[in-house]
């Protein structure tokens, strides 16, 4: 495929930079260069079908202006444009307040990006391979949109940055339960590159979009904050690549810094689609924008706090939470408790904890909900991974197809044909609240391993522990034999 030989080379490029450090400044340093190509061949497209049109960047900025001669500036002169003129130019563009202006796209993704790249003669390299893509023609970027999701998911062996990317599997899941429709307001407030947003259009396009309109429509309902700059410019990248002419609804911002009491009834959203950073702290302050009683500093809480304000009546929610969630005690079970009051809390799939290997080691679970309702019972679903496999790895990950024996147990939108198996189970609310609200619920059918009396097991502890002290005495008495002779 052209496409991945093309990334390929770019990336074998800036390996002979010696500014470039690592796979997170490298995937950061060809976000901003695809960036820049692929909104300009968007905008020559747009110039042709739109009279009015005008491209957000600056006619000397354009990337058909100063990247696409391969002949064009190299050397020391290539850098000094691009850290002295292109930089400061486009994060510093005037933004009106009139909806749709893509230049408050193009000044959030700069406002905090970075060149990496020392070499100007390397960076003339990588920009005359980039101008070899395409992105007006639709097969090329339909490959290079698969090749760019390959480039997310190598975020999750980036260091840190791995918290900013679900796997796709997870995604696409929790998508497919939850169903969105073109009409409804869908909103991810700690959203990383975007995997929630790209699943969901993916499925509207796929079962429901068949018009312009109705395209409009959907692009209209999403909504999403990211407070990293660079899970933001690859999230902003992924949309466009998706065929979103305005991304800006994706906003560089802490959803948790604006006070809960705040957010009123016409903030409120139809869908919350949300992987939330867990086992993080929040900075100081932050906590108290939140009620006494669900005052943190652990981020998900935090978050899942304000998704359930967030969400409209007859709105609904998948999140991803660790095990701590389900267990965890004090600000923990008072939100539980809320939760369940609010909202009905339906459905817990409980993940393995190699599901998002190597980012993270923890057991995870989706948590699904209904806003408006009190929860009656939880159906729990224990993803087991699959047979002949001891845990998902990074070249072994999740996929769609291990989620379907779940897909097909969920029981229709109604969840009415739902029954009892050995891996789905159906608890109470009445007996999740005499456990404290602890929902760490084990599967009932599954057999525990026994182990022997401990009684038993102490004793041969015991006795092979003798065994051992003997052994070393023995071994004593030989060395010291044979050092005297």
């Amino acid at each position: 495929m052209i496409v991945r030989t093309t990334v390929k080379s770019i990336q074998d490029i800036m390996r002979q930079d010696v500014g470039v450090d690592g796979d997170a400044q490298r995937i950061s340093q060809l976000t901003w260069l695809f960036f820049l190509k692929i909104i300009d061949d968007q905008d020559q497209e747009l110039e042709i079908t739109r009279d009015d049109y005008r491209s957000p960047i600056p006619e000397r900025f354009q990337w058909r202006n100063w990247a696409a001669d391969p002949e064009g500036i190299t050397g020391q002169a290539m850098l000094d444009f691009v850290n002295d003129e292109l930089f400061p130019a486009l994060k510093g563009l005037q933004v009106s307040a009139k909806p749709g202006d893509r230049r408050r796209v193009v000044r959030d993704v700069f406002e905090d990006a970075y060149n990496y790249m020392k070499s100007g003669q390397l960076l003339r390299q990588v920009v005359n391979k980039i101008n070899q893509v395409d992105f007006n023609n639709l097969d090329e970027r339909r490959h290079f949109g698969e090749f760019y999701e390959q480039l997310l998911n190598d975020l999750q062996s980036a260091g840190n940055a791995g918290e900013y990317y679900t796997p796709r599997a997870v995604t696409s899941f929790m998508v497919q339960m939850i169903d969105p429709k073109p009409g409804e307001t869908l909103f991810d407030p700690a959203c990383g590159t975007g995997g929630f947003l790209t699943c969901a259009i993916r499925h509207m396009e796929e079962k429901y979009v068949r018009t312009p309109a109705q395209s409009e429509t959907m692009q209209a309902g999403l909504h999403a904050v990211e407070k990293k700059h660079l899970p933001h410019m690859l999230c902003v990248t992924n949309m466009l690549l998706h065929g979103i002419e305005d991304p800006s609804f994706v906003r560089h911002d802490n959803t948790l810094a604006r006070p809960y009491i705040s957010y009123t009834a016409a903030d409120r959203v139809d869908i919350i689609l949300t992987n939330p950073p867990f086992g993080g702290r929040e900075e100081d302050g932050i906590e108290s924008n939140f009620p006494q009683h669900f005052r943190t500093r652990e981020t998900a809480d935090l978050f899942l706090a304000l998704i359930i304000r967030l969400l409209k009546p007859g709105g609904r929610a998948a999140v991803v939470l660790p095990d701590g969630s389900l267990f965890g005690e004090g600000v923990k079970t008072r939100l539980k408790e809320h939760l369940m009051e609010e909202c009905n809390l339906h459905t817990i799939v409980r993940l393995p904890n190699s599901v998002f290997r190597p980012y993270a080691s923890i057991g995870t679970n989706l948590l699904f909900f209904e806003k408006g309702a009190p929860t009656q019972d939880i159906w729990f679903w224990e993803h087991q991974v699959p047979e002949g496999q001891k845990a998902y790895s990074m070249t072994r990950p999740i996929r769609l197809e291990h989620l379907s024996d779940c897909a097909a147990w969920w029981g229709g939108p109604r969840r009415e044909r739902r029954v009892e198996t050995e891996r789905a189970w159906k608890v109470s609310a009445e007996d999740v609240k005499a456990r404290g609200y602890n929902l760490d619920i084990k599967n009932p059918h599954t057999v525990a391993e026994d182990h022997g009396d401990p009684e038993t097991l102490l004793e041969d502890l015991s006795a092979a522990e003798a065994e051992v002290a003997a052994l070393r005495d023995q071994l004593k008495a030989i060395l010291s034999e044979a050092l005297a002779r």
